[in-house]
C-alpha cells in the first residue's frame, strides 16, 4: 500500500509492571528487567487517509525479555470491534509504522518487536479523567485495568507528579498514576500498583504534534 497520511488524537494510556515513572520514559531498564506493560488511546478524532477513525480505541499487550532498546519483543494488538472492516485494516496499517517517520513510536515498534500475535477483535471499554488520574480499561476476558492516584504513604493523601518530554516520541506531558493490571489473551500477566501514564496526545506520521 502506497504510504497513507493519518492522524490520531485523543486519550493516552500507558499501564506497565515497572515501578512508578517507567524507566524507559528515562532510558533506563525496566524495574524487573523484563518489560510486560500495554500501551493506547481512545481516539477522540482521527483519519487513515480518507478512512475516519473517530471514536474507536485500539491497545497494544506487549512483553520484552528487557530493555525495549534490544528488542526480542512480543506484541498484540486489541482492536475495538465496532470498527468497519476498512476501520480495522487502516488501525493495522498505522500500528504497523509504514506509514511512519524513522524514530517515530510505531516505526520503533516495528523495529523492536519480534513477535506479533493475531490480533484480538473485542468490545472496549474506557474511562479516562487526566486531571484526576483516574481510568478504567475493560475489554471482556482479554484485559482489565485500573488506574488510580499514587498515595502519599504517610498521609494517605494523592500525590501527584508530571513527566514532561519535550522531545518525546510517545506524548509531551504525562500525569504518572497508579495500575492494577489483568492481562488474559497471549501475554497474560498480572500487577498490582504499578505504573501508568495518562496523557492527551496528537500521533501523526511525523511523530508527535501535541
Amino acid at each position: 500500500m502506497p504510504r497513507q497520511d493519518w492522524r490520531l488524537e485523543g486519550d493516552w494510556i500507558k499501564n506497565c509492571n515497572c515501578a512508578y515513572g517507567c524507566p524507559c520514559d528515562f532510558l533506563a531498564p525496566p524495574t524487573q528487567w523484563e518489560c510486560q506493560g500495554f500501551l493506547g488511546m481512545r481516539i477522540e478524532s482521527g483519519y487513515f487517509g480518507e478512512t475516519r477513525l473517530d471514536g474507536l480505541s485500539f491497545f497494544i499487550v506487549v512483553k520484552f525479555p528487557g530493555p525495549l532498546h534490544e528488542g526480542d519483543g512480543d506484541a498484540q494488538p486489541l482492536i475495538d470491534e465496532r470498527a468497519t472492516p476498512e476501520q480495522r485494516e487502516a488501525l493495522s496499517e498505522i500500528l504497523s509504522g509504514a506509514h511512519s517517520d524513522e524514530g517515530t513510536i510505531f516505526h520503533i515498534f516495528s523495529l523492536i518487536v519480534a513477535r506479533l500475535h493475531e490480533p484480538i477483535v473485542a468490545p472496549i471499554d474506557v474511562e479516562f479523567d487526566m486531571e484526576a488520574r483516574t481510568a478504567r480499561i475493560e475489554i471482556p476476558g482479554v484485559l482489565s485495568s485500573r488506574v488510580v492516584p499514587i498515595r502519599n504513604p504517610i498521609t494517605d493523601q494523592p500525590h501527584r507528579i508530571r513527566v514532561q518530554m519535550p522531545e518525546g516520541f510517545e506524548h509531551r506531558q504525562g500525569e504518572v498514576a497508579a495500575a492494577d493490571i489483568d492481562s488474559r489473551g497471549d501475554l497474560a500477566f498480572t500487577t498490582q500498583g504499578s505504573h501508568s501514564t495518562l496523557a492527551h496526545v496528537v500521533q501523526t506520521p511525523q511523530g508527535v504534534a501535541a
